[in-house]
């Protein structure tokens, strides 16, 4: 059985709820600097004067990255949508920084349109993440101008809407897949969403919110106690991913279809029309 170490943390609020920002480039140990430097002078080299600024996210800035484990997670903001051949290149050189930097367990690079980031009527998981969890580490800094979120239905909403999709995705990526590294990818991927949609289930019922996967599996227990030992799975799958296919698709299929099942209701009570993105509230 898979030891689930008991870490991470639910995210502080303001007396108001709003969620507070805890990133901070002076929590960040001295070991990750090489690659985050390698990272933002990647961007530069290949996004040019298309790059408007570059911000990181994830345990590595809120000073609790583990060397070896931890996933440095980055944002590139562009002054307009990058080309085909940027977006190609910028994932093959994604490959060759998750080569090179052994204290990281993997390196993402992202981005987004400084437009996109900057149209707030409505919920966006991206600005969310960014006014929540990021800090920028070059460029003109935009999370002062991003609206405060709290942990409502508008966020719940992003994590239940897109359930049903990602999970077919994952079941025909899996489905006749011999490549062991992307047996992983997918499995940690479609685990880390399952256990985030479970806390999304209870968030109008306890106002909180992480990302951390631990937390996320406990809030959600409390409330499906019959559930715990399907969540708790999910939980290690996301830890340590697994590679036996017949496994996961079994498990999809059953757990899986239950989750789905579970946020279509969620949505025909908080959004019946099926909004993508919620409007934000000011309550």
């Amino acid at each position: 059985m898979t030891t689930i170490r008991e870490i991470g943390s639910l995210c502080v609020t303001d007396r108001d709820g709003y969620i507070i920002n805890h990133s901070d480039w002076n929590k960040i140990n001295p070991i990750f600097l090489p690659v985050i430097y390698d990272v933002v002078n990647t961007y530069s080299t290949h996004l040019q004067d298309d790059l408007h600024s570059v911000y990181i996210r994830g345990s590595i800035p809120k000073g609790i990255g583990i060397e070896g484990v931890a996933d440095l997670d980055t944002i590139a903001v562009t002054k307009q949508n990058p080309n085909k051949l940027q977006v190609k290149r910028l994932k093959e050189v994604e490959q060759e920084l998750n080569q090179k930097h052994t204290c990281v367990d993997g390196i993402e690079l992202s981005f987004y349109c400084v437009e996109d980031i900057l149209n707030t009527s409505s919920f966006s998981i991206i600005s969310f993440i960014l006014k929540t969890h990021g800090i920028c580490v070059i460029g003109e800094d935009l999370i002062p101008q991003l609206p405060k979120y709290k942990a409502n239905e508008a966020l719940a909403n992003d994590h239940l809407i897109h359930l049903q999709g990602q999970i077919k995705n994952a079941c025909d990526d899996l489905q006749d897949n011999f490549d062991i590294e992307d047996i992983k990818d997918c499995c940690k991927w479609i685990m880390k969403i399952i256990v985030r949609a479970g806390l999304a289930l209870v968030i109008t019922k306890e106002n909180i919110y992480t990302r951390d996967l631990y937390p996320a599996y406990k809030v959600f227990s409390k409330y499906f106690p019959e559930k715990e030992n399907d969540m708790r799975k999910a939980l290690e799958y996301a830890i340590i991913p697994i590679i036996d296919t017949n496994l996961l698709l079994s498990f999809l299929n059953e757990f899986g279809t239950w989750m789905v099942s579970e946020a279509d209701k969620w949505l025909q009570f908080y959004n019946p029309n099926r909004e993508l993105n919620m409007k934000l509230s000011s309550n």
